[in-house]
């Protein structure tokens, strides 16, 4: 009888941990459309990685390379702009500094020309993001791997997680500047089509060489900051939510990544101007110099000309392409299981 009995308990114990409600089999039913738990190893993860970033950058490119465009062109000009006084004047200088050649044609024909160097576009975006989207998880497990215990002795449980994704986006865009060249003649199409006309790919890469890596090295200081703001900035942002890893809705997602990527452009602005003017072949002066010559012959607010474009479409941005790499992952890895 007492052997019946532990049975019976046995039995009935076994029963109600399957039917509690804190089991994954009741869990799973009730999650819906949340972001990548960000799962080590696997090869379906690395998988799930690739293709929601991939499908993150093409999304981006379509919906916002003429904004960059844009936003490239301001910071190149380097001449006054706003006349305070004039909003004649002011309309006719921004429409030639934005539409360049095009600045005569129609509204469509004006569209059409904030979409030059779309092919290298296309190669350094999605590259780009799957190299970081894809890639920041993995360096961002690493560390925990590694210094866990340190970060969060330092920062506690949960601003060491947030540390960790800060410090692992950091480190991914200093790695970018292996992406350089890409970018470089992205920008050049934008912003000094001349200079590349006439000329294949192969010859391109055979003529300018090493010069393609100009500014690497302001590229890194750019990144470092920038990156650590977009990763450290959405975590951030999910820990004041009360988001676990894993458990982010789309809604949630995206207002992470708004924060993440209005901290980071703004505190990258400076730097990326520098980086721009370097990158675009127009000017042989170094870093420096730049600087220099910027602070001396526009002021101090020309380190943040192209930022008001950018930040105008951090939302709409980063909900097509963080958000969307983060809601695609969790969705192929469901899939590749």
């Amino acid at each position: 009888r007492g052997s019946g009995k532990a049975r019976a308990n046995f039995y009935h114990h076994n029963t109600l941990a399957h039917m509690h409600p804190s089991t994954p089999a009741y869990t799973n039913g009730q999650v819906m459309a949340t972001s990548s738990p960000s799962p080590s190893g696997g090869r379906g993860s690395g998988k799930a990685r690739i293709a929601g970033s991939a499908i993150a950058g093409v999304s981006e490119l379509m919906m916002f390379h003429p904004v960059d465009t844009v936003a490239k062109r301001l910071m190149m000009n380097e001449s006054v702009l706003i006349v305070p006084s004039n909003l004649g004047v002011t309309t006719a200088n921004l429409n030639i500094a934005i539409f360049k050649e095009a600045a005569d044609f129609t509204v469509l024909g004006k569209w059409k020309s904030l979409f030059p160097g779309i092919g290298w576009g296309a190669g350094y975006k999605i590259l780009q993001r799957v190299y970081k989207f894809g890639g920041q998880p993995y360096v961002k497990e690493a560390i925990d791997k590694r210094y866990g215990d340190t970060f969060r002795s330092l920062f506690g449980v949960k601003t060491g997680k947030t540390m960790m994704a800060a410090t692992a986006g950091s480190i991914m865009g200093v790695g970018e500047i292996v992406l350089l060249p890409l970018d470089a003649l992205k920008i050049k199409a934008q912003t000094n089509p001349a200079a590349l006309q006439g000329r294949g790919v192969f010859q391109i890469f055979r003529e300018e060489g090493f010069g393609l890596y100009r500014g690497a090295g302001w590229t890194a200081l750019r990144n470092a900051p920038g990156s650590f703001s977009l990763f450290g900035g959405a975590a951030l942002s999910k820990q004041f939510m009360g988001v676990s890893d894993g458990q982010a809705t789309w809604t949630q997602d995206a207002l992470a990544s708004i924060c993440g990527a209005t901290a980071s452009i703004t505190v990258a602005a400076p730097l990326d101007v520098i980086k721009t003017r370097i990158q675009s072949g127009t000017s042989q002066k170094g870093g420096a110099s730049l600087i220099s010559n910027l602070l001396r012959e526009e002021g101090p607010g020309a380190f943040f000309r192209g930022l008001w474009p950018k930040l105008l479409v951090v939302g709409p941005k980063l909900v097509f392409s963080f958000t969307i790499a983060q809601q695609m992952i969790s969705k192929f890895e469901h899939h590749f299981k």
